[in-house]
């Protein structure tokens, strides 16, 4: 008997932890949550008045359904006067171990704003937005019904749309509003559109900045907000965020020891 009731109770935790995409009531009531967690983390970005979610938001909603997102491959498409990569990425049920959909996209450094994209960036790109690709041809309807429109941004950063602009406003604003040491980690992990001719981070400056970003000190939503745009970052800007970040470790070290 006792057995019977710890398998009923391993088999009742995942429905406590996530949604049923099958049930419409839970699907609902996690379009709400989908749509204060897009918000309160900043997930989503205004193009023409119109609010797109990222890649980060689709994968929340599909992680609350238990669907998780795997790549098939990631293919190499260059050409001698063209870097272009193509992916695959296939929607897994953890419930039932089957493949309920999947998205299929490409990049290339011919696309407006990439033309000095490095290679690594490019192929990272094809798989950014073949997951949400993926997402977007079962999910569309929750983002829908959570306030956004149903189209990754990268879908529409692919369509030659400026995505950066109309979103600088909104994060200077929220920056300022925020504690100093969070707005000056903040404010080094905003988003900085590729210009022409940019020298871009080098390695060294990367790896200091994720050693920098493994800090205890420093927020998940930090961590997570800085990595998204560290490829964009030219020299001067890696060099500027390496040094906002040693210093807000260093107060929020000395204000835990003062704490203590």
């Amino acid at each position: 008997m006792s057995q019977v009731n710890k398998e009923t109770k391993v088999e009742r935790k995942p429905k406590v932890e996530s949604y049923d995409i099958a049930k419409s009531d839970e699907t609902l009531h996690l379009a709400v949550d989908l749509a204060k967690f897009i918000k309160e983390n900043r997930l989503y970005q205004n193009i023409q008045g119109k609010e797109y979610v990222n890649v980060e938001g689709w994968q929340y909603a599909g992680s609350r359904l238990g669907i998780l997102p795997v790549v098939e491959h990631v293919v190499n498409i260059s050409t001698d006067d063209e870097i272009k990569y193509q992916a695959k990425v296939n929607l897994l049920d953890l419930r039932s171990q089957q493949v309920v959909g999947a998205g299929f996209a490409i990049c290339s450094n011919k696309e407006q704003g990439k033309k000095y994209y490095q290679e690594f960036a490019i192929a990272s790109m094809a798989q950014t937005r073949a997951i949400g690709k993926a997402y977007r041809n079962i999910l569309a309807w929750i983002i829908r019904a959570a306030g956004y429109e149903p189209t990754p941004v990268e879908e529409m950063d692919y369509a030659g749309n400026e995505t950066s602009k109309p979103a600088v406003p909104t994060e200077k604003k929220a920056t300022m509003k925020a504690a100093p040491a969070t707005a000056a980690a903040e404010a080094a992990a905003a988003d900085a559109e590729p210009t022409p001719g940019i020298r871009y981070a080098s390695a060294k400056q990367k790896e200091e900045i994720i050693r920098l970003l493994n800090n205890p000190v420093i927020t998940r939503q930090e961590k997570t907000k800085m990595l998204l745009n560290i490829n964009r970052f030219d020299e001067e800007r890696a060099a500027q965020a390496i040094e906002k970040l040693k210093k807000v470790i260093e107060d929020r070290e000395d204000g835990q020891s003062a704490a203590a």
